[in-house]
């Protein structure tokens, strides 16, 4: 019922991470979070009858199940990594907890392929209505899978819960709407091998078990869905948020930038080298990025400038200065600067005159030294219009 939607969630989430994976190729954590979603993704489509079945006709009869199987429970495993190592621990601890779970994957891994190895030629396109549920091989098959199904997503769903105590409000209903839906995975998988047990004796039996687990599958998956949808959508809108919002303070910033750099082109940072033909290669950055640069490189002008901000403002408190104030020694200084870089003899303001601080806010936080240049920004585009 929800296999669909779930396939194409986590194609977006695959897409999603891996474009932040490209901005923080060297993260641990968001690598192991890339690989958990591709192999779920792999794993949900593989899991597709029709998939299994084009699998088994290529290969052999058996393979399609054992690899939807393998890949889905290494996803699994992966989401377990990426909860453990989002948490701060000792490098031993980490390590110790990441050998655990690989000689566990590796043994569960093992044990499916030999099961389906040694399971006879004509039984190996099993499910759970197979009337061979005796055979050892087949019942091992359900039992050993679904126990590692109940311990990947106990696991992840209290990891779940952990993180939805120190979460952010909204991003911890989300995450405690996920653990619900992990600990109903778990409960179906418990089910799962009940029935197999059920069913060794009576093969076919208690079909209604079968249509209740699928029930509560059903609504363990969705709400499951419903969680990861609702701490997706929070983080997507703080992330609009807080690229709109960097995008209007850097688009402020623009009248005092263009001012100081003018003035001084070499603030502009990562410019190309002197004597090369060709720009570099485009480097993408975040809203964010190109907004602290600015902030930096208007913060660099100011330094440069203040010297002339001192001949031309002498008796002026500069640190604490009214914005329309400074914007008009600002456009002072720049018009001084002017004049001594047209006249080559002018004896540099430098000389014996050392930087002073300039607009330094209330706050000592970077948004009150931002909103304090964008201020003064604002009242230079008033005296450029």
């Amino acid at each position: 019922m929800f296999q669909i939607p779930l396939i194409v969630l986590l194609a977006v989430g695959v897409l999603w991470k891996s474009i932040d994976l490209a901005r923080a190729t060297h993260d641990r954590v968001l690598r192991i979070l890339v690989a958990s979603l591709s192999l779920l993704l792999v794993g949900e489509a593989l899991s597709i009858p029709g998939i299994i079945g084009s699998i088994d006709s290529a290969t052999a009869v058996g393979v399609g199940k054992v690899a939807f199987n393998g890949i889905y429970i290494s996803g699994l495993f992966a989401l377990q990594l990426f909860f453990v190592f989002s948490v701060r621990g000792t490098r031993a601890a980490h390590d110790r907890r990441l050998r655990v779970e690989t000689a566990l994957l590796a043994g569960v891994l093992i044990a499916l392929v030999v099961s389906m190895a040694v399971t006879p030629a004509a039984m190996r396109g099993h499910s759970l209505a197979t009337p061979h549920m005796a055979e050892p091989a087949i019942a091992s098959f359900y039992v050993i899978g679904n126990a590692y199904f109940i311990h990947a997503y106990l696991a992840s769903g209290r990891w779940a819960l952990r993180y939805a105590r120190k979460a952010a409000q909204h991003l911890g209903y989300g995450l405690l709407i996920v653990a619900l839906g992990l600990f109903g995975l778990a409960l179906t998988s418990v089910n799962r091998m009940i029935l197999v047990v059920l069913r060794i004796g009576e093969p076919g039996s208690h079909q209604e078990l079968n249509t209740v687990n699928w029930s509560i599958s059903n609504w363990a998956m969705g709400i499951t869905l419903a969680g990861i949808c609702y701490s997706a959508s929070v983080q997507l809108f703080i992330r609009l948020r807080s690229v709109a919002h960097h995008r209007r303070m850097h688009r402020e910033l623009t009248p005092l930038w263009t001012a100081l750099t003018a003035a001084y082109p070499e603030l502009v940072l990562d410019q190309p080298s002197a004597g090369f033909r060709w720009r570099r290669p485009y480097r993408y950055r975040t809203q964010e990025q190109r907004f602290y640069r600015r902030f930096i490189e208007c913060r660099d002008g100011l330094v440069r400038l203040s010297p002339y901000l001192r001949q031309v403002a002498p008796e002026a408190d500069l640190a604490r200065a009214p914005a329309d104030q400074l914007a008009r020694h600002i456009t002072e200084a720049l018009a001084l600067n002017s004049t001594n870089m047209a006249n080559a003899r002018a004896e540099s303001p430098y000389v014996g005159v050392s930087a002073v601080p300039v607009a330094i806010p209330v706050g000592g936080d970077l948004d009150a030294d931002a909103r304090e240049l964008i201020a003064i920004s604002r009242f230079l585009h008033e005296r450029e219009s």
